[in-house]
């Protein structure tokens, strides 16, 4: 039986890493990635497992050096930090295997490196492996031939990790998105047809984050509803769980923005108390969104605009993810970008250079165009040469938009436009259950606001900037005076935090001490 370790590497500073705020909450990583323990849920009985997050934890590369296996996974964005692992464990002559996107999307990327490669999903590949391995016949490559039925995905070993340390756990329902855009490579690994987990797989994975003691989870699919009419009988059954134990869980997740023309579909999920939702709009620009077969964006059914508002008018909130560098992209996208987030009260926004992964769409054809950048360390950001932008250009005018998104007056115009002028409602299913419940609803307010305090008070603490503290302040005393619900209170002043995050990272991308992207 093998003796393995399997690491997921560290990541640069970014949006979702949450990196500059996290001190503050006393926690070492936003969220821990999905494959580590689902990985050890399929690594079968009679093998010892090691699961080391570089993000909560440093590499121990003298225990690695005694493992039978070494495996380790990542994204595009942690391909360099991946390169330096596997040198080093190359030196000490360990057995080396890698999996995860960046494996699956550039498979000669890391050389000689890796004894073994993983590409795609490991459901099968993996147990696979392992056999082979212990037989002594192994191969040097493992894909699986068909895409992994969901209905039969272990629940992850959520005990194997150090969830002590994260802000919000993880939980996957479904793979796959039914859409086409051209520079996503989801659709590459998952597949055009969603595939999703039963009803019972999930509540046991529910029952299994809830013994870690998390309380906020992220569902991280790409597409939750890509599966419109699956989802909605786990939502239900979701719902049912809530109501049971008392809505002990609080999600949020990713979906298209289709999700406004379904409001059956939004009543659900707010059933199911999720209360956020992360939306890739990418532009306010439709030639743009037909470029890049964004078509789900401009059907009929209304605006973008009409669609994000009735979201929240739901009760969900919506975050988003917005690309500058298409090939319809001039020098006004950058303000159409600004005006359009205001007017949508959309405060916490993913800006990206348009990035073309190897093995998408966009990748073959740029490259046949002769528009990409081929090195390995991207100069300007993005690997993509666009048709109206220097590279200067679409490298300045992206830092310009972060900083003007996150400068205190626009951000907290979008949030309290959300917060306190349209006085969005959080939660309604839960309320519904406190309503007959008061006990409990006093019990969990009292909770809300002594972390909502608490959150506060490290804000003060610890923000060294005066002038971002007093901004705090007083927008919290504006909240204050409109509305007085806990559990919304600390969901703004959670987005105080954020801001801080964001708006610092801005700031750092203007004197270089941030790459403007790491890569796709």
């Amino acid at each position: 039986m093998a003796d393995i370790v399997i690491i997921n590497p560290r990541f640069d500073i970014s949006f979702w890493g949450m990196e500059l705020v996290l001190p503050l909450m006393v926690k070492r990583a936003a969220t821990p990635v999905a494959c580590l323990p689902l990985l050890a849920a399929l690594t079968p009985a009679g093998h010892d497992i090691t699961l080391i997050d570089e993000n909560v934890e440093a590499i121990d590369f003298e225990r690695c050096a005694r493992a039978d296996i070494v495996g380790v996974t990542g994204m595009g964005i942690q391909r360099h930090r991946m390169k330096e692992i596997l040198a080093d464990l190359k030196r000490r002559g360990v057995f080396t295997v890698v999996g995860g996107p960046m494996i699956t999307m550039a498979e000669d990327y890391f050389g000689d490196l890796v004894d073994v490669i993983f590409i795609g999903e490991a459901e099968e590949t993996w147990p696979l492996f392992l056999e082979e391995w212990q037989e002594g016949r192994h191969r040097t490559r493992y894909a699986q031939a068909e895409k992994s039925d969901m209905s039969k995905v272990a629940t992850p070993r959520f005990d194997k990790l150090k969830m002590r340390h994260y802000l919000f756990g993880s939980l996957q329902f479904s793979r796959g998105c039914p859409f086409q855009c051209e520079f996503c490579d989801i659709i590459v690994t998952f597949g055009r047809r969603p595939r999703i987990k039963t009803s019972p797989q999930i509540i046991a994975e529910l029952e299994a984050i809830r013994a870690q003691g998390m309380r906020i989870v992220f569902i991280v699919d790409d597409n939750l509803i890509g599966n419109k009419k699956a989802i909605k009988d786990v939502l239900r059954d979701v719902s049912a769980w809530q109501e049971q134990n008392g809505y002990p869980l609080t999600f949020f997740t990713e979906a298209s923005i289709d999700l406004a023309d379904d409001p059956e579909l939004m009543r659900l999920m707010v059933e199911a108390n999720v209360i956020t939702v992360f939306v890739g709009i990418e532009s306010p620009n439709e030639a743009s969104l037909r470029e890049t077969k964004k078509f789900q964006n401009v059907r009929t059914g209304g605006t973008m605009l009409e669609k994000v508002h009735r979201i929240q008018g739901a009760g969900i909130e919506v975050w988003c993810g917005m690309i500058v560098g298409f090939d319809n992209d001039g020098p006004s996208v950058f303000d159409a970008q600004t005006r359009f987030l205001k007017e949508s009260r959309i405060a916490n926004v993913l800006v990206s250079l348009l990035t073309a992964i190897p093995k998408t769409p966009l990748y073959h054809r740029l490259e046949r165009e002769g528009r990409l950048d081929m090195s390995d360390e991207l100069e300007f950001g993005t690997n993509v040469i666009s048709l109206q932008l220097s590279r200067e250009e679409l490298r300045d005018g992206y830092v310009r938009v972060m900083n003007e998104l996150y400068e205190p007056d626009a951000y907290f115009g979008r949030l309290e436009g959300l917060y306190l002028q349209e006085k969005i409602q959080f939660c309604q299913g839960r309320a519904r259950y406190w309503r007959r419940h008061p006990i409990k609803r006093l019990t969990a307010n009292a909770l809300f606001l002594a972390q909502a305090a608490g959150l506060f008070l490290q804000l003060m603490r610890n923000i060294p900037e005066a002038s971002l503290r007093q901004e705090y302040r007083r927008r919290i005393g504006r909240f204050l005076k409109v509305r007085r619900d806990p559990a919304t209170l600390l969901s703004f002043v959670f987005s105080c935090a954020m801001h801080y995050h964001a708006h610092s990272m801005a700031r750092r991308m203007v004197s270089g001490r941030t790459a403007v992207f790491s890569g796709y």
